[in-house]
Parts: C-alpha cells; structure tokens; sequence
C-alpha cells in the first residue's frame, strides 16, 4: 500500500471516528426528545398545562456524564480515546461509561473505511455512508427503545431514491417498486399475523425501513433482505433465550437484523446477489 493510500485510510477512518461519536448523540438524545415532544402534543390535545423544561435538542446541552452531570472535558470527548484514556469511567464521579460510545465510534471508522474500500472516494459513496450511518442509529435506537423513528426512516427513503435519480436512473423504477413492495410486504406480514393470532409481530416502523432497503436496492434484493434478517433474527433469539432464561418470551425488535441485512447488501450486495442466485 502506498504511503498516499495509507494517508487517505488514516483520515478516512478518523472522520468516521468523529462521525460516529455525533452518530452516539443522535442515539442517546433523539428518543428523548421524541418522547418530550409527543408529551407536550398529548398535554396540548388534552388542554393541560403546558410544562416548561430547560432546552433538550442534539446541541443542548452539551456532553454530561450521566450520573453526576459534571461536563464531560473536551479532551475526555475525543472519539475513542477519550473513553481508552479515563478507562470507561467518568473523570468526578468514576461511574462507568457504557461501552456503546466506544463502540459506535469505531463502527463509524470501519463503515468509512469499508465504504472507501468497496466503493472509492466519491459523491455516491457518500450517500452509501450516510445510508449505513443511519442504518447504524436506527439499529441501536430500536435495539435499546423498540422504536424506529419517522424522522430517520422516511429521510433514508427519499435518500434512496435521490440515489438511484442521481446515480443509476436506470434503476428508479426498480427501487420505486422496492420501496412499495417493501411496505407492503411486511404490513401483509403483520396483519396476517394478528389475525392469526390477535398479536402485533412487528412495528410500523419496520415497514418504513424496509421500503427504504427496498428504495436502497431496488426489488429485486427484497428476498435476500429478508432471508438475511429473518435467519440471523432467528439465530440471535434462540441463543439469547438459551443463554438467558429471563429473555424467554419476550419480544426481539426486528429493526436491528434488517438494518444489518441492509449494510452487508449496500457494502456486498452485488456480489452476494450472485451467490444466492448461483445456488441450486
């Protein structure tokens, strides 16, 4: 590798870093603020008084430690290393951090530099790491909240869409027909299953992330989608159930596996597409 390529993997990876570390307020703020304001909706609807809180939003305010609240230093809010350095624990009160932060981070360097590899420096691969980004977030969310945000899905719809206008016009239909039979797919799955059963399987808001897979990718990778998830869902809840018994029974948000499902199809999806069309 030459001394240019090594440069350019060492900023990329260090941007995704930085990325990622944003892409961690996203994750930890976005539902509260959802929840604030779907609060102040229902006190509204309900002509209750109107509570008055201090300002809540992804800039306000800034890093707290969770616990003590003590501002978080800006050398201790480097991505990665901040987190290495204090050893997970906060500088006042030395209440461990969650590893998520960490995590998230580096997450975000191995997407840049994965997207980079596979895809190259370009306006394109842009769009494809703000889609796996964003695949990223509602993964976390829907693993930690069970909720999948309208404000993160639909724009991840429209993007897919402006991608294949903008970068493969020859696949807008494809897609426009992914994002619909995506839907359409899983509400079917849904209201089969309560009918059946009387039980919701699933949220609105994995027929939201599907459809935008299906904007992503186009229609044709819909099965494939589907198969990955359903199978790797599969595999993680009979492990989780065995391993912990207090997790028989409950239920297992399906938004993580698809948005998995989603990143290997955007990264490898062409060359995976041959393999499960090859196979007999």
């Amino acid at each position: 590798m030459s001394s240019s390529a090594l440069g350019i993997g060492v900023a990329v990876f260090v941007l995704g870093l930085c990325l990622g570390s944003f892409l961690n307020v996203v994750i930890t703020r976005l539902p509260v603020m959802l929840m604030h304001h779907w609060r102040h909706e229902a006190r509204t609807a309900l002509e209750l008084p109107i509570e008055h809180s201090s300002r809540f939003n992804l800039a306000t305010p800034g890093s707290l430690c969770p616990r003590c609240e003590q501002p978080i230093a800006w050398h201790d809010n480097l991505p990665l290393i901040g987190w290495i350095k204090r050893r997970g624990r906060c500088a006042n009160c030395q209440t461990t951090i969650s590893p998520q932060y960490p995590l998230i981070e580096l997450m975000g360097g191995l997407l840049a530099l994965a997207v980079t590899l596979l895809h190259g420096l370009s306006i394109s691969s842009l769009f494809i790491y703000a889609a796996c980004m964003t695949l990223l977030a509602l993964a976390v969310i829907d693993f930690r909240t069970y909720l999948l945000p309208d404000v993160l899905t639909l724009p991840l719809l429209w993007a897919g869409l402006l991608y294949q206008l903008v970068f493969q016009p020859f696949l807008l239909t494809n897609a426009v027909v992914g994002a619909m039979a995506g839907y359409l797919i899983l509400w079917s799955f849904f209201w089969t299953f309560k009918l059946l059963t009387g039980k919701e399987g699933m949220g609105y808001g994995d027929f939201k992330l599907l459809a935008a897979l299906g904007a992503w990718l186009g229609w044709t990778f819909l099965p494939l989608l589907l198969l990955l998830s359903a199978g790797l869902g599969a595999i993680v809840g009979i492990i989780a159930q065995a391993s912990f018994p207090r997790l028989r029974g409950a239920p297992l948000p399906f938004g993580p596996f698809l948005a998995i499902a989603g990143w290997v199809c955007l990264l490898v999806g062409n060359d995976l597409m041959a393999v499960y069309l090859s196979y007999p």
